[in-house]
């Protein structure tokens, strides 16, 4: 009876009752690098930015940086910061308080397109204001020595094509959209991860042909609103969110593909709350070695939901906590309307309900010290009972999963060079649910909504980003981690789209549970800006997986890869393959 008119009710209100807006940085690009090390540079946290929080309002990080660039001095920032700090803000000109922040182009084409410098299309007319910019990606890979015999001999590509626009309408209503055609071959870890689980990295509906290739499109979209000015905002569309300080996230990572979802981010004080409505879809029971690599065909797929609350508060100028909670449940293609209510804990109302919906609570921290370092974790708890939590027998349903990190700043005083370490720990069976064909787990669109490895596994992540010029990146990127998995018809609690009762025992459950693995793996990545958000991208990735029982002689062979790549993107981000 009620199916989504209770989400479109609310959406109407929100139009009703709005009176200003914003849009939001796109994830993983460097203007998320910058906000955050410009934020523990300063010496103290934010009460308007959030950056646990993403995607990050533009207007607000606008004002972030034209503080910062007047501190220049307190803040002790390097030329190149003061550089990065001028681009980002005329990237988001349209912010600034007059509205005419971004740099004129010196040579116009046309007298019409790039009169301002990063935008091929600028128009500000009155109450409208719009730019349009394409989007293209070329890359291409070799990996001479591919445990796929077919990719040995063959040049492996991505690449992709389309446009961005954003603008606002009579500063009330903000907008934003983009499309990409998207094509490639990929190297062989990541081809194997796609036809054993069914699903493109990132990506939902795709065609994989028999040759290998694949072919999907990307696309997001929003219109934002402000119930409350410069206290609430309410956004609706299509795209990715994250919850988190870290390369990846127990709560809320962008792996998966995006989803329709209500977004309500309320800022008062030093505190940000944010209500967070999701439609997810659904696994696929064809998830494993006999995976056809579609989701069953061309049908319409069903629909699983997410409620999320996350209340931050900044403690002191240099301590952040935050509390998680979140519910992921089905109903036949229908919202549960007591799930809109936006007190966070939604637990205890999920009890009252008598359902067996997945609920997840949790906590997080971010703290900042001298200037130059900054810590951050997080722990999620998907599941426990006091008793055997504490007495540490190994019981199956003691899930929980665990991030603690760091990051230095100007590195040994070394201007521009950042260093991050990451240690994820998941025990087995977290993110599971007994019900396979409702599926309530922890997943969306045959991919985890947390780490991309699932559960059961140990991993140690680290980055060196180091920018000694103005238009140079230089990137190091190490990741080691040790998993158990499952084999034959054991289920070691690895894969989080098995039903936990299909679980091996009931205690004596490791953290490492079942067959264990080892992987590394090593990438090095330079990026050169030609032009404003034109990159040229030369790298190389060297990957070893090893099953413990067969490193060497055993039933089950190491796979070893290396793989070289160069290419060309505008106005996107450079399409990461080191996930898994």
């Amino acid at each position: 009876m009620y199916k989504n008119y209770p989400l479109l009710f609310l959406f109407q209100f929100i139009c009703l009752a709005s009176y200003a807006q914003t849009t939001y940085l796109p994830l993983n690009t460097e203007e998320n690098l910058l906000l955050d090390r410009l934020e523990t540079k300063s010496g103290r946290l934010s009460d308007s930015l959030f950056l646990t929080i993403k995607p990050v309002m533009s207007n607000h990080a606008v004002d972030f940086l034209l503080h910062q660039r007047d501190s220049v001095a307190d803040n002790n920032l390097s030329a190149i910061d003061r550089y990065n700090i001028s681009q980002m803000i005329s990237e988001n000109g349209e912010w600034t308080k007059d509205g005419n922040g971004a740099i004129d182009s010196k040579h116009s084409w046309f007298n019409t397109f790039y009169k301002k410098q990063y935008d091929f299309i600028n128009v500000k007319k009155g109450d409208f204001f719009v730019v349009v910019n394409p989007i293209i990606s070329g890359i291409v890979y070799k990996e001479p020595n591919s445990p796929d015999a077919g990719n040995k001999n063959k040049l492996l590509f991505s690449s992709a094509r389309g446009a961005e626009i954003r603008g606002w309408i009579s500063k009330k209503i903000s907008f934003y959209t983009s499309a990409t055609d998207n094509q490639e071959r990929d190297v062989s870890f990541v081809n194997h991860w796609i036809k054993y689980y069914n699903a493109m990295p990132g990506a939902d509906y795709y065609i994989g042909k028999s040759t290998g290739n694949y072919d999907y499109l990307q696309a997001t979209g929003y219109i934002d609103f402000a119930v409350v000015k410069d206290h609430i905002n309410a956004t609706f569309g299509y795209d990715k969110n994250f919850i988190g300080d870290g390369l990846t996230s127990t709560f809320l990572s962008d792996f998966s593909s995006g989803t329709p979802f209500i977004r309500l981010n309320t800022r008062i004080w030093k505190i940000n709350y944010e209500n967070l409505y999701l439609e997810l879809t659904p696994q696929q029971n064809n998830i494993g070695p006999t995976s056809l690599g579609t989701l069953g065909g061309d049908h319409v797929l069903g629909h699983k939901y997410f409620s999320m609350q996350h209340l931050s508060m900044n403690l002191t100028r240099w301590l952040n906590v935050g509390l998680f909670c979140a519910v992921v449940f089905d109903r036949n293609n229908s919202y549960e309307i007591r799930y809109l209510n936006p007190v966070i804990f939604l637990a205890e109302m999920e009890q009252s309900l008598g359902s067996g919906d997945k609920k997840h609570i949790g906590i997080n921290f971010k703290t900042i010290a001298a200037r130059h370092l900054q810590f951050y974790g997080q722990f999620h708890l998907d599941e426990f009972t006091a008793k055997n939590f504490f007495s540490h027998n190994g019981y199956w349903a003691n899930k929980w999963a665990l991030q603690l990190g760091g990051k230095y700043f100007d590195a040994f005083s070394v201007k521009n060079l950042d260093l991050q370490l990451e240690v994820n720990a998941t025990r087995p069976y977290t993110f599971t649910h007994y019900d396979t064909a409702a599926t309530p787990n922890y997943s969306n669109y045959n991919q985890p909504l947390a780490n991309p490895l699932g559960a059961d596994f140990v991993e140690v992540l680290g980055i060196l980003r180091y920018q000694p010029v103005k238009k140079l990146f230089l990137t190091v990127k190490g990741m080691y981690y040790i998993q158990g998995v499952d084999t034959g018809s054991s289920d070691y609690g690895s894969n989080i789209f098995l039903s936990y009762n299909q679980r091996s025992a009931d205690y004596g459950i490791k953290l490492i549970n079942g067959v264990k693995t080892n992987c590394a793996l090593l990438n090095f990545n330079i990026s050169y800006e030609l032009a404003r958000n034109l990159f040229i991208d030369i790298g190389a990735t060297h990957r070893r997986y090893v099953y413990k029982e067969g490193v060497f002689n055993g039933p089950w062979p190491a796979e070893t890869t290396t793989y070289f790549y160069s290419g060309i993107r505008l106005n996107i981000a450079r399409r990461d393959l080191d996930f898994y």
